[in-house]
């Protein structure tokens, strides 16, 4: 059964951090770019951050750009979201998305809510 599992949402105060994880299982991890989108309540989802299968050059939102990081381990079938200066408006549900020339998957969300 292919499957994306998101860890690593919650409370953060803002200025704080979170690292997301998103462990895959049932396909071959390696050969699929991976992404990070969010949704924020009443919007519509938007991409956060991509890296290609091989690791390469990775991607970002103008709205994250110097403080999200998006990493990826092959060997152990995850990819990574670190987040640092989370600010209120980083609050949403946040996506694990794998994608190949003919398949994409997604994960269930996990949430991340940035509040004093």
């Amino acid at each position: 059964q292919r499957q994306l599992v998101e860890s690593g949402g919650g409370l953060v105060q803002p200025g704080g951090s979170l690292r997301l994880s998103c462990a895959a299982s049932g396909f071959t991890f390696s050969v699929y770019a991976m992404s990070w989108y969010r949704q924020a309540a009443g919007k519509e989802r938007e991409l956060v951050a991509a890296i290609p299968n091989y690791g390469g050059a990775t991607n970002y939102a103008d709205s994250v750009k110097g403080r999200f990081t998006i990493s990826r381990d092959n060997a152990k079938s995850t990819v990574y979201l670190q987040m640092n200066s989370l600010k209120p408006e980083d609050t949403a549900v946040y996506y694990c998305n794998a994608k190949s020339p003919m398949y994409h998957y997604w994960g269930q969300g996990t949430q991340v809510t940035v509040s004093s």
